[in-house]
């Protein structure tokens, strides 16, 4: 992909929205490009944290460590989307840790840099307080599902999920590459690796989906859907 392209993609993240052509061509100098390998750490939960990223190519995860090891996936970010702001208005050790899940490209901003943006930008500052918002708003619902929904229900649920961001409608149906082995996809939805693939099983053998290699093909996305509901 071309320059240009990188650009078109990075504009799509929160901190650009609000933003003019010229304003946001200066803020785009001042980011810092790095490359990470498949399975790179960025940064660990814990460590003090001074930037924000924006991923330009491939997916990051972030995930979090119980003291007994157990591991437990927060989100998977694709192209245009945006994570270490938190600590921008909590200046507290990572909640998290990121880790390339494939081969990927990111632009980094320093938080002296986004502080001077927010003060002299008042849409901004609003753009991260709905990202901030919107991500409330999605742990509560993660949350929820602990709770309340089956693991079959919530297998369907990070499928569409997955589906919506990274998804491709073809003929046959809705391919979502997801790029997760089977253990992720359990950390994703929070339950066994065993109970997962049970689910998945059950979805394939009533024709919902197909199985492929860190990959799902989705041949009836309404029953999915309503599935994960």
């Amino acid at each position: 992909m071309t320059q240009k392209d990188d650009d078109l993609i990075i504009r799509k993240a929160p901190l650009f929205s609000a933003l003019d052509d010229e304003a946001a061509h200066e803020l785009r100098q001042s980011m810092v490009a790095l490359k990470l390998n498949k399975g790179q750490v960025l940064f660990k939960e814990g460590q003090d944290g001074d930037r924000l990223y924006v991923v330009v190519h491939g997916k990051i995860k972030l995930g979090t460590t119980s003291a007994d090891g157990r591991e437990n996936l927060l989100s998977i970010l694709g192209p245009g989307e945006m994570f270490g702001e938190l600590s921008l208005f909590d200046p507290e050790p990572r909640t998290s840790t990121a880790t390339a899940v494939t081969d990927a490209k990111l632009v980094s901003l320093a938080h002296e840099a986004v502080i001077g943006l927010v003060t002299s930008n008042p849409q901004t500052s609003l753009e991260l307080l709905r990202r901030l918002a919107q991500r409330l708003r999605k742990s509560n619902e993660i949350l929820a599902d602990l709770v309340f929904a089956d693991v079959p229900g919530r297998v369907a649920k990070a499928i569409m999920d997955l589906g919506e961001r990274f998804g491709v409608q073809k003929d046959d149906g809705l391919h979502v590459n997801h790029d997760l082995t089977q253990e992720e996809l359990a950390q994703l939805v929070g339950a066994s690796r065993e109970t997962v693939n049970k689910a998945l099983a059950d979805f394939a053998a009533r024709g919902w989906v197909k199985l492929e290699p860190r990959a799902v093909l989705v041949t009836d996305v309404e029953r999915i859907t309503k599935r994960g509901r």
